[in-house]
């Protein structure tokens, strides 16, 4: 079956794929602003969401646990937080802890959209001790 395609718009004449959207509000409810996260981490997220969907359309809670990693790279441990509070920090470093354990996973490949992309905190590569260089 055919993947929709996600749409950033045009000109504001049409308006962004429903997927986008999502993501946009996923992010939001870990408190990171959409507009801080690029475009193309954006288009790339929502694509490795679909690669790993069960059906045709990712759940819609994967938006939400894409954002948690996403977000948690982006601000690191203090921010992350004091936005979300202790549990939601302590999953996620569990989440990214049994990433590296499983590199073929999501949350593998979103940590590594985040290293990619130049995103990531600093304290976070140095905690999990994370390098791209052997790609």
């Amino acid at each position: 079956m055919a993947r929709s395609r996600s749409s950033l718009g045009l000109f504001g004449i049409f308006g962004r794929s429903s997927d986008l959207r999502q993501m946009d509000q996923a992010l939001r409810s870990v408190d990171v602003h959409p507009r801080l996260v690029p475009e193309a981490v954006k288009l790339t997220a929502v694509a490795l969401l679909k690669d790993h969907a069960i059906g045709p359309e990712p759940a819609p809670q994967s938006y939400r646990a894409a954002a948690e990693i996403i977000g948690y790279c982006m601000v690191g441990a203090e921010g992350f937080a004091g936005a979300n509070g202790p549990d939601l920090v302590h999953a996620a470093e569990r989440r990214i802890e049994a990433a590296l354990q499983a590199p073929e996973g999501l949350d593998a490949q979103l940590v590594l959209l985040t290293l990619h992309a130049k995103i990531i905190q600093p304290s976070v590569v140095h905690q999990f001790e994370l390098d791209s260089s052997s790609d």
